[in-house]
Order: C-alpha cells, then sequence, then structure tokens
C-alpha cells in the first residue's frame, strides 16, 4: 500500500512538472519592424517574418545586449534572425536572439 502511495505521488508531480515547463521555440525570420517602447528603453518587440511558414511573429527582447544592438544600429530591420523564445502570457519572451551571419 505504501509502494502504490508513493508511486502515485511521483506520478502526480511528474505530471505537474511537465505542465510548468514551458516549450521553447526556435526559428530563423527576417526582422520586418522594431519597436522599442518603456520609458528607459528596456523592453522591444520585434516582427520576424518566419522563414519557413512566411507568418508574422512578434518577438518581446529584453535583455541589454540585444536592446544595445538596436539602438546601436548593429541589427536592422532586414536583417535574418536566429531567434528562441517561449510562450507566456500569450507573449513571445525570447530567450536566444542573434544574427545568422554573426554580429
Amino acid at each position: 500500500m505504501k509502494r502504490f502511495a508513493i508511486l502515485s505521488l511521483i506520478a502526480l508531480l511528474l505530471s505537474f512538472s511537465f505542465l510548468a515547463i514551458s516549450e521553447e521555440v526556435k526559428m530563423v525570420g527576417v526582422i520586418t519592424k522594431i519597436e522599442i517602447t518603456g520609458k528607459d528603453a528596456k523592453t522591444a518587440t520585434a516582427i520576424l517574418k518566419d522563414t519557413k511558414t512566411d507568418k508574422q511573429v512578434p518577438i518581446i527582447i529584453n535583455d541589454d545586449l540585444t536592446l544595445d544592438k538596436f539602438k546601436d544600429h548593429r541589427i536592422n530591420e532586414g536583417d535574418e534572425i536566429r531567434c528562441k523564445y517561449e510562450e507566456k502570457d500569450g507573449k513571445n519572451i525570447s530567450t536566444y536572439f542573434r544574427k545568422t551571419a554573426g554580429c
């Protein structure tokens, strides 16, 4: 009986842990628009056109390194980007955002 209870508890915990893990999506696309927002410019939204599906995907960028590249125009509209993002609360939050040719 104890063994059954322990196995049931483990199964329950594993099922909840899979729900909590958000799936990271990888894509390559061309930037069609960049909008830097916020008073201190701590957030930007880049619209990428997915090279596989031609779908427009908005990506929210929060990391300072990428935001500096937007401000310095090292990353511009028309650049091809390799990115990874997680979907949180209906928004695509960037976890990796780099030029495919290097930057």
